[in-house]
């Protein structure tokens, strides 16, 4: 998984409640294991027509946020089912800090094991965010995850809480699959001493 330090980007404006995670990848772009690929999708019946075209009036086909990497969204975020294509999405599109006041939780934590730090927010702070995002280009905002500090354009700072076991994850990379290497001396000595005491198994 990369590593989450710190970011400094374009901030897109998605003042919605409820997104769902079909909104954020629709069923149908679920065939795949592959973690790539998907960031074409992301919003997919938002960002496009029936005939496949842009629509233009959606956010992320804007100009000045085609490469956004840091979306200011509304409350409930994610909610609906537990896919995990929906950050594999977020992420394949450039995006790496989603910031609302509030999460559904299997999102929440899917975000966290792929690399995206999901920012909870009381609604007067993403009002603020979602002014400095509607800047359209001069919307760059940087988010310092060591910190746990928001800077907008103009220098103000927002301070954000994070649970300090992820993010010691995100400082170092570390997803499931990371955190079991951690211990890979320690297992393989077991399996060696599993495999001489028992080594009919």
């Amino acid at each position: 998984m990369q590593k989450f330090t710190s970011l400094t980007g374009v901030a897109a404006p998605l003042p919605m409640i409820n997104v769902d995670t079909d909104m954020i990848i629709p069923k149908q772009f679920l065939k795949t294991i592959a973690r790539t690929g998907l960031g074409k999708h992301l919003f997919d019946e938002m960002r496009y027509g029936n005939d496949g075209t842009e629509n233009p009036d959606f956010v992320l086909n804007k100009p000045a946020y085609r490469k956004a990497q840091i979306l200011i969204a509304g409350e409930n975020f994610g909610c609906g089912s537990s896919r995990e294509h929906a950050p594999w999405a977020l992420l394949d599109f450039g995006i790496r800090v989603v910031i609302a006041p509030s999460f559904a939780d299997i999102f929440h934590g899917n975000c966290f094991k792929n690399g995206i730090l999901p920012i909870v927010l009381p609604q007067s702070e993403i009002d603020k965010l979602l002014d400095d995002a509607s800047r359209g280009a001069n919307a760059v905002i940087s988010v310092d995850l060591q910190t746990q500090e928001i800077r907008g354009p103009d220098g103000g700072c927002i301070k954000f809480d994070v649970d300090p076991f992820r993010k010691q994850c995100l400082l170092n990379g570390w997803d499931d699959i990371g955190l079991t290497l951690r211990h890979e001396a320690a297992v393989s000595a077991f399996e060696e001493q599993r495999r001489l005491a028992q080594p009919w198994l």
